[in-house]
């Protein structure tokens, strides 16, 4: 029998511009490990634009989730920030250049979707088919993977000159070494 069991890939970050890099590669080769390459560039894209949204509009502050869930032969990609106001698509008679990368998502994904959240933030989220050539492999396990981008450390106070004043001298007397015999 051909399976195809669940897969799930979380990353959590805050949505600042080197994360949302490093987020569309981790959506990139975790997509790869699925065998899914037919899914990577529209993925990236949408992910991309998704987390873009966030880093520009999301308040009181830019952490959120990014999910990848693999059922069956749909993926399904999905933002979770903490911001209760909803995306709109942009007008595209009033000529706003706001929500035109929802308009993107809309055309390269096959749905999208808003939903609110009982905490007051909200969900957007995106679905693409599997073709059928990448549903066709056999798949033995259920995937699921966590990632969580940190802040970068801070920066360590530079070392006193203190430290270095006395030379290291190391002990050359000669070893001694018994062996049973």
């Amino acid at each position: 029998m051909i399976s195809r069991p669940n897969k799930h890939c979380t990353v959590e970050l805050q949505a600042l511009p080197p994360r949302i890099g490093q987020v569309r590669r981790i959506v990139s080769a975790q997509l790869r490990y699925w065998n899914l390459d037919p899914l990577i560039d529209p993925a990236a894209l949408c992910v991309t634009e998704l987390l873009t949204n966030v880093h520009q509009h999301a308040e009181p502050d830019k952490r959120c989730t990014v999910e990848i869930d693999l059922v069956l032969d749909r993926l399904t990609v999905s933002v979770r920030d903490h911001d209760p106001r909803l995306p709109r698509l942009a007008d595209a008679d009033a000529g706003s250049t706001h929500g035109r990368g929802l308009a993107l998502i809309a055309a390269v994904s096959d749905s999208w979707g808003v939903q609110e959240r009982h905490d007051g933030g909200k969900v957007v989220w995106f679905s693409l088919p599997v073709p059928e050539r990448a549903a066709g492999g056999r798949q033995t396990r259920d995937d699921r993977t966590t990632v969580t981008l940190e802040q970068p450390a801070p920066a360590l106070p530079p070392l006193e000159e203190a430290a270095f004043e006395q030379p290291a001298v190391l002990d050359r007397s000669p070893v001694r070494s018994t062996v049973p015999g």
